[in-house]
């Protein structure tokens, strides 16, 4: 198995589950919402607006599912599968959009800290962290292979640990009527969110700029195709990501004045080691003949020709 080969849910049942878990957290949404504003618990209100956050991101990583198993037509020859990546990107975004907002309530709580309803905060807290327990393994089994899905899993996870961040603050407010407990675990619930926010989103944005699959070394690939006999060269070297798992190359490949002739034979066997040795199953190669190859030319990139 390459290291892009990665274990997959049926497509059916991961929409169950996801269908499951986006009712769950808009149910948990409202409640959170109208017990925070009766309990005046900025920290439960916090924790709705993240659940919110949750329930929006599932609804647009279900669509990103559905679009993309379109196959590829005259408008997208690439297929749709990048749209998880795009789901993935918008899901990241507004994390740390909320993140940002509590951030700034929190600190604003913080000069006056208002009554707060402990009982209220601690029930739903604690449904909340049932809710979120559930649904970050739902989904918890189909994040391995996807950068779509795993957005919402650390979404869920971190509203676990809200809630029980909420739980505890909930609980200092009955002992020890607490106030400024609750803005400060609203601030501990924006910081955690934006960690996992900042950490992940790298990703998505990576692939969306073409960038080369973290897990493989452009240059290890290119010594190992110039390893094969009958290659002098290569140059103009672009690798990088169609889709999540689906890795690509294009390049120019030099061949030598007895390998020209072979040209078939080598562009058989650089297809076959691009495939077995690296998992990039999808490559396009323009073969040049040594004698009349571009000269200067870069490694990886493509120069304007009209400047060169």
């Amino acid at each position: 198995m390459s290291a892009h080969d990665h274990p997959h849910l049926d497509p059916e049942s991961g929409d169950r589950r996801v269908s499951i878990a986006i009712w769950a957290n808009a149910l948990l949404t409202v409640g959170q919402i109208v017990g925070g504003i009766l309990s005046g618990s900025l920290a439960l209100i916090a924790d709705a607006l993240h659940n919110f956050s949750d329930m929006a991101s599932l609804v647009i990583a279900f669509a990103a599912r559905k679009i993309a198993r379109r196959p590829a037509d005259e408008r997208m020859t690439f297929g749709y599968g990048r749209i998880e990546i795009v789901a993935a990107l918008i899901n990241y975004t507004s994390l740390i959009i909320v993140g940002i907002y509590l951030v700034y309530e929190g600190v604003m709580r913080m000069v006056d800290p208002p009554e707060v309803g402990g009982w209220t905060v601690v029930a739903l807290g604690g449904l909340a962290l049932v809710i979120d327990t559930l649904t970050a393994w739902l989904t918890w089994s189909m994040q391995k292979g996807s950068a779509n899905i795993r957005a919402l899993f650390l979404h869920n996870l971190s509203d676990a640990l809200a809630s029980v961040a909420v739980i505890i603050g909930g609980t200092a407010i009955l002992l020890y009527d607490w106030r400024l407990i609750d803005p400060l675990v609203t601030l501990l619930i924006a910081g955690y969110i934006l960690y996992l926010s900042f950490k992940e989103i790298g990703s998505p944005i990576r692939t969306l700029m073409l960038g080369s699959p973290p897990d493989l070394d452009g240059n290890k690939v290119i010594a190992r195709l110039s390893q094969i006999e009958g290659v002098a060269d290569l140059h103009h070297v672009h690798l990088w990501q169609m889709q999540e798992h689906e890795a690509a190359l294009d390049t120019h490949v030099v061949l030598t004045e007895d390998g020209w002739p072979r040209l078939a034979e080598i562009k058989r066997t650089i297809k076959q080691r691009l495939r077995n040795d690296f998992g990039i199953g999808h490559s396009t190669l323009e073969f040049e003949h040594q004698n009349r190859a571009h000269r200067d030319a870069q490694l990886f990139g493509h120069q304007d020709e009209a400047k060169s």
